[in-house]
């Protein structure tokens, strides 16, 4: 019913910066809560971030200040720009939309932050 496609994954260095993005395939994006999660080797799954229909946003203690979550409801696109990105920042980050008809994650794009 809901397909999530992650984008923008790769390799970075300690310090650097990349950009998420997640295309959803549901004309009702603007009806959706959106949010990344994250599950790093040896971890438990993690939210990141989210971000409500009306646009509120919460984001780990881990990456507050360093992440920002956004959405561009135009083209049902849910973005997770992260900036001074750490070695503990690897993991495989999973785009998720909670909607009134059921939860959806995307495949997840991997990010490893590595010199």
């Amino acid at each position: 019913q809901v397909q999530l496609v992650e984008s923008g994954g790769g390799l970075v260095q300690p310090g650097g910066s990349l950009r998420l993005s997640c295309a959803a395939s549901t004309s009702m994006f603007g009806l959706a809560n959106m949010g990344w999660d994250r599950r790093a080797p040896g971890k438990q799954r993690e939210l990141v971030a989210a971000i409500t229909s009306g646009g509120s946003t919460n984001y780990a203690d881990s990456v507050k200040g360093r992440f920002t979550i956004s959405r561009d409801n135009a083209k049902n696109t849910v973005f997770l720009q992260m900036n001074s990105l750490k070695p503990e920042d690897t993991a495989v980050y999973y785009c998720h939309a909670n909607t009134p008809w059921g939860d959806y994650w995307g495949q997840g794009s991997q990010v490893t932050v590595s010199s």
